[in-house]
């Protein structure tokens, strides 16, 4: 990934996918730290994808310089002093619950609002716990608690979260809601790797609308993707 072009890697011990389960404090450890320190050593930036406190601190100590925290604080309280402690950038993203059960928190009036207004209630947290304004960055949660037709509002109105003044992060790579959209003739939805193609269009849309990133797992197809989109944006190579 770093090779192909990949600013950031982002290094988790930890399914989220609908439906998983939790492993617990020690395995996420015994996963996570290991990598951080030895792609630290060989000078990648990191980040590291958690939602646990101690995991976050030990993969800092270990070289990690970014804590993405799916759960936006909500799963530890202590995360947002660990990140305000090491000064580090804070990806908070909107989350009502842990995987196995977050299929049942979907429910919006009007997703985008409401969206918006739990990951103000998180800024405000982070703030209050000492974290930099200028460190947070803001992820929707695109398939976290949400539907197909709640993660298509999200990005049609993307401009509102970018509105909100913090840098914005999109992770739709291989998600549910792209693989319904391309389901086959009898409705099965689009296996995750066939959805690369769908991914880096997303990439390439979130770019020119101004997201500060975009995470996915096919890191060529969305570099040229955002490579595209801004020399569309620059009228030229």
């Amino acid at each position: 990934m770093w090779r192909r072009g990949a600013d950031v890697i982002d290094v988790g011990g930890e399914s989220t996918r609908p439906g998983s389960d939790r492993v617990d404090a020690e395995t996420e450890l015994a996963r996570v730290v290991p990598v951080v320190r030895q792609l630290a050593q060989d000078g990648l930036p990191l980040s590291v994808d958690t939602t646990r406190a101690a995991v976050a601190e030990a993969a800092i100590d270990a070289g990690a310089q970014i804590v993405n925290d799916v759960s936006g604080g909500l799963a530890d309280p202590d995360m947002a002093k660990v990140a305000a402690g090491a000064r580090v950038p804070y990806v908070l993203m909107h989350w009502r619950g842990h995987s196995k059960d977050m299929n049942a928190l979907a429910e919006y009036d009007d997703v985008v609002v409401e969206v918006r207004d739990e990951l103000r209630a998180r800024i405000d947290d982070a703030l209050a716990a000492g974290v930099a304004e200028d460190a947070i960055i803001l992820d929707p949660g695109l398939g976290f608690a949400k539907r197909a037709e709640h993660d298509w509002a999200l990005l049609h109105r993307l401009d509102e979260f970018l509105d909100m003044g913090f840098p914005v992060l999109v992770g739709a790579s291989r998600k549910r809601f792209l693989g319904a959209l391309l389901a086959d003739a009898d409705g099965a939805p689009r296996p995750a790797s066939g959805r690369e193609v769908a991914t880096a269009a997303v990439s390439a849309l979130s770019a020119a609308a101004g997201a500060w990133g975009v995470r996915v797992h096919d890191v060529g197809a969305s570099l040229d993707a955002v490579q595209v989109a801004a020399a569309w944006a620059r009228g030229g190579g």
